[in-house]
């Protein structure tokens, strides 16, 4: 018989260790999130009744909706560009493989606002747009201030910009996917779409999926920065109506709480993403109550 067969059944217990320090750290966030709470709803400063009053404005409400639109369409433009170039940068071929690397070396070199301002401008440099045979004659002549509208200042100069860092994204989740299995599609005499649509791109997503989230978060609030471009956007609409009302604060609160509402909403859609490309996973395909029931069985065994 062993010597801890021999010891009382409430020996054999496990005692978990105090740490006091805890109550103490929680007593103190206590009392800073109630004064950080007083301040705000009692400060007659923050003007809760503006917000409530222009919350749900039609002009708010539509800036948000360019605001959803615009990040949709440069985040869809960027995917597909970071693909492309993704593809390119891991190509064999060396003329495509520092075309690429310069496109990324460009865009993520310079800031998004300054691109954003370029586009803006870039009738400056050229006034009118002329499609044609290179060094030849022109077949079609427009103004580029009639093409190149707000709008489309704003997805260029988002879209272009996402491309070279989707394009990193995608390269580093091709580049997780082992190379044998691409050697055995092509030796099964799959062509190369075939075997990045079916075979690399599904296992990517793992490593693809969650910066792309990440990416779209970042870029939702990014598209308050073409507001220097007159697009009516969120923070847009909410300059125009304190121009006019002078309720500077309480319509960027607005503008504010409306990101945050929309950012958590993304927060939880990628949540599930990642659930989803993590079924392999035991702890992450679980929910998030589970999870947390998980997290806490696991350090209490400890």
């Amino acid at each position: 018989m062993t010597a801890t067969s021999d010891l009382p059944e409430a020996a054999e217990k496990v005692v978990k260790l105090r740490h006091p320090g805890h109550w103490v750290s929680y007593a103190v966030i206590a009392v800073l999130a109630a004064t950080l709470l007083d301040v705000v709803i009692n400060n007659p400063n923050f003007g809760w009744d503006v917000v409530g009053e222009y919350f749900f404005s039609n002009r708010i409400l539509d800036g948000l909706l360019k605001t959803l639109q615009l990040t949709a369409i440069a985040m869809g433009v960027g995917i597909v560009l970071g693909v492309m170039l993704a593809v390119m940068r891991l190509s064999s071929n060396p003329i495509l493989s520092r075309v690429s690397w310069l496109y990324i070396w460009f865009f993520r070199g310079t800031p998004v606002f300054v691109q954003l301002l370029f586009w803006g401008y870039i009738s400056i440099l050229f006034p009118v747009i002329e499609i044609g045979i290179p060094f030849g004659p022109g077949f079609v002549l427009a103004e580029t201030n009639t093409l190149i509208t707000p709008v489309m200042a704003a997805i260029l100069g988002l879209g272009l910009n996402e491309g070279a860092y989707m394009a990193e994204i995608v390269r580093a989740g091709i580049s997780a996917v082992p190379k044998g299995q691409t050697e055995a599609a092509k030796a099964l005499g799959m062509p190369g779409l075939r075997i990045l649509r079916r075979i690399i791109l599904p296992q990517a997503m793992r490593v693809i999926l969650p910066p792309t989230a990440n990416n779209t978060i970042s870029m939702l609030k990014t598209t308050s920065l073409v507001s220097v471009l007159a697009f009516p956007e969120l923070l847009y609409a909410a300059q125009l109506i304190y121009s006019t009302n002078f309720e500077t604060m309480p319509l960027l609160l607005t503008a504010s709480i409306w990101y945050i509402i929309v950012t958590s909403i993304l927060t939880v859609g990628q949540y599930y993403l990642e659930r989803y490309y993590s079924k392999s996973d035991r702890l992450a395909g679980l929910s998030p109550m589970r999870r947390l029931a998980a997290l806490q069985k696991r350090r209490g065994a400890k």
